[in-house]
């Protein structure tokens, strides 16, 4: 029986607009995913172990590479800055005794850390001044002895060797043409200036605050470090900051060496500039290898120019044999094993550093090779339960 109303239509009921077509199911896509990975596994499980081992490897040594080649490139974008922090780093593990010393004394650490960057100008200053008038008081004679020393080599050229004097006046004419192109423009040559001065300037400022504020300001960073890992930060940093400073000072006592022994033979050899040739050595003693070689071949040339062939293999004899007592008896007693490294691992290093940085980026290689070294071996003794010392 009707009572003339409309029944509701079902299907209009909640009538509005039309719902989104659901989604998979979850456990759908679940199931996807990890029959990928089954596969992927199952696929890594069939390769031969050797390929595995060289795969994981690769990409390990890719991402170490690269994070090498960032900070490499960072550091020589920032030149001036990167040299300043290491020169400063090499200065301080280079004056920290001293300062210790002076600061046992009773000194506030200010005067201590002022102290010792006096004697370290009045050093430089002395050793510079040295070579300034020994060599102002040889250019008078110096200019003859070369124009007679040049005679003789030509000379000897010539007649020792199947060259011609037209060659070697055309070879000699090159090299100068050469070498005149390579000079930089005065512009370029004011805008190195001023910046070898600024960073001068930093290396001094950040050398007084790093002697007289150094530990402060190493304890401020241990107290930023969790407890957990603040024993192997501690070692590490110690046995770095140890590795840097017996290699400073091993290296200065083996560049002193090298710049005195050869220097004493260039005088019995009558070889004019004998100082500034011994200063030159005793600079270069502190890129290893490279540095060393590259000076006493320096110091031959100017012995050939000279006093003739004959000196020049007497100094040659000399510098060979002053190297070799150097690197086979001095240096494994003053270095001791500590910092100690392969001569591949160093030639690698000053490579590398030298593509980088040139000679600065040579200078710094090894002491910092030396250094990630040391930290490195100290953290893998801790964690494996050795003594690191």
């Amino acid at each position: 029986m009707s009572d003339g109303t409309a029944a509701p239509d079902p299907d209009a009921v909640g009538a509005g607009p039309a719902a989104p077509e659901p989604e998979a199911p979850l456990h759908g896509r679940l199931e996807r995913i990890q029959g990928a990975q089954q596969r992927v596994h199952s696929t890594w499980d069939s390769l031969p172990w050797f390929l595995r081992w060289s795969v994981v490897w690769s990409a390990c040594l890719l991402i170490i590479a690269g994070g090498v080649y960032l900070l490499a490139t960072l550091a020589s974008r920032l030149a001036p800055l990167t040299i300043a922090l290491a020169a400063t780093l090499f200065l301080a593990a280079m004056l920290d005794p001293l300062a210790v010393r002076l600061r046992r004394l009773r000194l506030p650490p200010a005067l201590a850390a002022l102290i010792s960057l006096f004697l370290l100008l009045a050093v430089i200053g002395g050793a510079a001044y040295l070579v300034w008038t020994l060599t102002a008081d040889q250019f008078s004679s110096l200019s003859k002895q070369l124009d007679e020393g040049l005679d003789r080599t030509r000379d000897f050229i010539t007649g020792s060797l199947p060259v011609s004097p037209e060659q070697l006046d055309r070879w000699t004419k090159q090299a100068t043409d050469g070498l005149r192109k390579s000079t930089p423009d005065p512009v370029a040559g004011a805008r190195t200036a001023a910046e070898v001065a600024g960073a001068v300037l930093l290396i001094f400022v950040l050398l007084f605050f790093l002697l007289k504020d150094g530990r402060p300001m190493w304890h401020w960073v241990l107290s930023r470090v969790s407890d957990r890992s603040r024993p192997a930060f501690v070692q590490a940093g110690r046995n770095g900051w140890h590795t840097l400073s017996a290699y400073t000072r091993g290296t200065v006592a083996i560049a002193a060496i090298d710049g005195i022994g050869i220097g004493l033979a260039l005088v019995l050899l009558g070889v004019p500039l004998a100082f500034p040739l011994a200063v030159v050595t005793f600079l270069g003693g502190f890129i290893p290898i490279i540095g060393a070689t590259v000076a006493g071949s320096v110091a031959v040339l100017v012995a050939l120019a000279a006093k003739g062939p004959t000196t020049a293999l007497l100094a040659l004899l000399a510098v060979i044999a002053v190297q070799q007592t150097e690197g086979n008896l001095l240096e494994p007693l003053i270095m001791k094993r500590q910092v100690r490294l392969h001569p591949v691992v160093i030639l690698v290093a000053v490579t590398a550093g030298t593509l980088f940085g040139g000679i600065a980026g040579a200078f710094v290689a090894v002491p910092v090779t030396a250094v990630v070294y040391r930290v490195v071996d100290t953290v893998t003794a801790l964690r494996q339960g050795r003594d690191p010392a």
